[in-house]
């Protein structure tokens, strides 16, 4: 049975070693999250998977990784201080804030029944609210000398088209990804890993010429849809995808499709959000932006750029000029894509004597450990000598982390590594060493394996282990 609620996924994340609430033993950070040993790993597979299949699998790629102290007028010109906003309510009565547009899935503190509003306190007019985090750089605080964490990572990429452009010679159409935190100062942190102040997200900024963008923005959607179910393992039935309306898109976007995953509790939500972001952002970080011979389709930024010391255009070779290429952007957060790893994997199972099992099915190259070396006895020493050194010859292999337990009985080790999504376990046992109680050797130097999912056993010779275990983790 999948979680039904999130807080299934909460207990087995702190329980585990997952995930745990940000600055707890002082009474928690709201908004913020350390991953825990398992955590990491689950998160840091995520991300190399992603990266796989957006740079080294293809040949139009470029990776790049920028400052998260932004300069301001980067956000400026970006249009970040004038349109990274939420609308903002103060209830009069228990004093708290929420966003305008979540006030109906919040509860009141008086009456936890009922939404902001609907009990008797009153609340203020909406207000702007700017999602930034401002920061002093140097010594002097004052209005000059500040800057921003960054907000996404996108605004770096795009300040640094020339940059990739001209020391990779490359030609329309490319990407450029990027992986790294960004900060948004919420009004509600809230859901977990879900919406957070301090988060990670995988970005691609694809330039292409203007008239193609309608065509590659559908490929990368279909592309990135197909990614999340082959690779992460999502399945297809808890997959949507959303249109903007045109009169809600944001203020760079021709089109934009959000990819939705239906998490527990909270039903379909964003993933992932795949826009045509058009010349909006190249041609706002431009100067002279009167000289550009900008696209009919061009969205002029309100703000005139008075500070960029360059023109970010793309000279093309046939018709020799200078254009400001299209940019689609497939954007997908990290932590969300953690979270919906965790809540597809997840599964209670009874079994046949009644015992319930926690099992997190996650695809193996996805499972923060691959394999578990358990020796039957850990009095034994020859028993944990061998054991030992499977372990360590796997763990070397750099393929794959692999770990020796010996602090509980058998079943219960192979329930724990269950729990943590580990898709195999190997059993040392007396057979290995050739030290049978009915003296028989044939299984002398072969080991136990057990697969997660089925629970079924094989013996294998211990110098098959790697390459079994290696190609079904590939």
């Amino acid at each position: 049975m999948p979680a039904e609620t999130l807080d299934q996924i909460v207990s087995l994340c702190k329980r585990r070693g997952f995930i745990f609430p940000g600055s707890d033993i002082y009474g928690g950070l709201q908004g913020t999250y350390d991953y825990g040993p398992l955590g990491v790993e689950l998160k840091n597979n995520l991300k190399r998977l992603w990266w796989k299949h957006n740079v080294y699998e293809r040949d139009d790629m470029e990776g790049i990784e920028t400052a998260l102290l932004t300069q301001k007028y980067v956000l400026r010109y970006s249009g970040h201080e004038r349109e990274f906003v939420d609308l903002m309510v103060d209830c009069k009565t228990c004093r708290l804030r929420f966003r305008e547009d979540k006030a109906q899935d919040a509860q009141c503190l008086k009456h936890p029944k009922k939404h902001p509003g609907e009990c008797e306190g009153q609340l203020t007019e909406p207000r702007a609210f700017n999602l930034m985090f401002r920061t002093q750089v140097g010594p002097i605080a004052d209005e000059e000398s500040f800057a921003y964490l960054r907000p996404e990572t996108a605004q770096g990429m795009f300040i640094n088209f020339k940059n990739v452009l001209d020391s990779t010679n490359r030609k329309l159409p490319f990407g450029i990804a990027q992986q790294g935190k960004s900060f948004r100062n919420e009004i509600t942190p809230r859901n977990f890993l879900f919406r957070v102040r301090e988060l990670e997200q995988m970005e691609i900024e694809y330039f292409v010429y203007p008239d193609d963008a309608p065509r590659v923005h559908d490929e990368w959607i279909t592309d990135h849809m197909e990614w999340w179910i082959n690779e992460v393992g999502l399945d297809r039935e808890k997959l949507q995808l959303f249109e903007h309306p045109q009169e809600k898109l944001s203020h760079y976007s021709a089109r934009t499709v959000d990819i939705l995953y239906k998490f527990p509790t909270l039903g379909f939500d964003e993933l992932e959000g795949i826009a045509n972001r058009t010349d909006w952002d190249l041609y706002s970080h431009s100067r002279d932006q009167d000289k550009i011979d900008a696209s009919p389709n061009t969205k002029k930024n309100a703000v005139q750029n008075e500070h960029s010391t360059e023109r970010l255009t793309y000279f093309d070779d046939e018709t020799r000029k200078h254009i400001v290429p299209f940019v689609v952007e497939p954007a997908a957060g990290v932590d969300r894509g953690v979270l919906a790893a965790l809540c597809e994997a997840y599964d209670e199972e009874t079994l046949e004597n009644g015992e319930v099992r926690t099992v997190l099915r996650l695809k193996p190259a996805l499972a923060p450990v691959k394999v578990a070396v358990l020796p039957l006895k850990k009095n034994a020493p020859e028993i944990v000598e061998v054991a030992k050194r499977i372990k360590n010859t796997l763990q070397s292999s750099g393929q794959m982390r692999a770990v020796y337990d010996d602090s509980a009985a058998i079943g219960k080790l192979y329930r724990r590594q269950d729990e943590i999504g580990t898709p195999f376990c190997i059993t040392v046992d007396f057979e290995t060493i050739g030290k049978s109680r009915d003296g028989d050797e044939s299984l002398q130097g072969t080991v136990t394996l057990r697969d997660r999912d089925t629970m079924q056993q094989i013996r294998l010779p211990i110098e098959e282990l790697f390459t079994y275990i290696s190609e079904r983790i590939r």
